[in-house]
């Protein structure tokens, strides 16, 4: 994919630029073939990889959901110019980059072989991004996985328990309904043509997600100690904000129903006023959680790129969304540290980057969440987190919407 890290001497690095330094660094440092197997991606979760374990014995299925969709984004902001080598099936976009195609193909198929040859796991949350990516890649490049987006999207629309005072469940078998999987399963129904369920989802979540005094998405709900009606899980976190958002654009471009803006407004300023300083969103540390500002960054340029309308408010909540983005990759690259093994970014970009050494723990996963390693910027989640950030400000700077032709003047 070439030296993506040296920028043309006569021009300053662009937000683009910058996107594709720390794609070729994360691609070259993490992947690699899983356990030798031709024709096959995997992504080590840790850098230093420690030996067996960090690099393929312990793996992430939602950390490479993420990766997939980032893989997609390089495609589409950086096309090669070189023949494709796969013709577009639908795909929106013509224009992208071959060799990333490939790559996106044999990760698919060394997250299938790794899953057990299986594309479902027991985690709502984790199908829906897998899901998404899926969607992006076949839509944007291409490529064919009909079964495989099926069998996901199929889950997330099976999944709906209202009767039970829920939207979809965290996990299978659980009764704790989140954010983390209403809101990317949303995106996942409206994207696949269930937009009526889509729109049930969004008014759920609107319904019985919102902290009354701060405007934020909370975690979720579940049952009491003693059963009886669900009981608010109050913590905040960014990415609940991110995939609400990203539900409310789909929906308003698909329905031209003026609530799912009123929505996006008075999160968007929420957004603003809580859970970022200076206009650049608030980190979450390593592991899981080290996700969280990127996936903010990637729907609110869903915003700035997608969300319809002539109107001062779209155009201003347009601008909002973006100026959110751009502040946040300029900080993220700002403090990133470069080392021989190209940038790694850190897990709060308001603070400089520490380089990563093969010291301490390493995340582990502990009862269904990956904890932070010892040293953040080990994380492959925090590394994906700033690239996805640096992706979100090259769409804002490219006026690359996601979905073509664009109905935002």
């Amino acid at each position: 994919m070439g030296d993506a890290s040296k920028s043309p001497a006569a021009r300053p690095m662009t937000a683009n630029d910058h996107a594709a330094a720390a794609a070729e660094s994360i691609i070259d440092r993490h992947l690699g073939l899983m356990f030798g197997i031709p024709g096959t991606r995997l992504a080590a979760i840790a850098w230093p990889t420690g030996g067996f374990t960090g690099r393929f014995g312990s793996w992430h299925y939602w950390w490479h959901a993420h990766l997939v969709d980032l893989l997609v984004d390089a495609a589409i902001h950086r096309p090669s110019g070189h023949p494709r080598r796969h013709e577009p099936t639908g795909a929106e976009d013509p224009s992208f980059d071959p060799e990333v195609a490939d790559v996106v193909i044999r990760l698919l198929r060394g997250i299938r072989w790794r899953n057990l040859g299986r594309w479902t796991n027991n985690y709502y949350d984790d199908m829906a991004w897998l899901g998404l990516a899926i969607e992006r890649a076949d839509r944007h490049l291409g490529l064919r996985h009909t079964k495989a987006l099926n069998t996901l999207s199929g889950r997330m629309v099976e999944a709906w328990l209202p009767h039970l005072g829920g939207g979809i469940p965290w996990r299978t078998m659980d009764l704790f309904f989140n954010a983390p999987a209403n809101g990317p399963a949303s995106i996942l129904v409206a994207r696949t043509g269930h937009v009526e369920r889509a729109r049930a989802m969004a008014d759920w979540m609107d319904a019985t997600l919102i902290d009354p005094a701060s405007g934020l998405v909370i975690d979720g709900v579940k049952p009491g100690s003693r059963g009886g009606p669900l009981q608010p899980v109050p913590d905040i976190y960014t990415y609940c904000q991110g995939v609400v958002l990203g539900v409310e654009v789909e929906l308003a471009r698909r329905t031209d129903e003026p609530v799912h803006v009123d929505r996006i407004e008075r999160l968007l300023t929420a957004v603003e006023t809580h859970v970022c300083t200076d206009g650049v969103v608030h980190g979450a540390g390593g592991g899981d959680g080290g996700l969280f500002a990127g996936v903010l960054a990637r729907y609110l340029a869903l915003i700035a790129t997608d969300l319809p309308g002539t109107a001062a408010r779209a155009q201003d909540l347009r601008r909002r969304a973006a100026a959110i983005v751009t502040s946040s990759a300029e900080a993220a690259w700002t403090h990133r540290v470069d080392t021989a093994d190209g940038p790694f970014f850190g897990p709060d970009w308001r603070r400089p980057a520490t380089t990563p050494r093969d010291d301490g723990a390493k995340a582990e996963f502990v009862e269904g969440a990956v904890h932070s390693s010892q040293i953040a910027e080990r994380d492959l989640s925090v590394q994906l987190s700033g690239w996805m950030a640096l992706e979100a400000a090259a769409a804002v700077e490219l006026h690359r919407p996601e979905h073509t032709p664009t109905i935002t003047k």
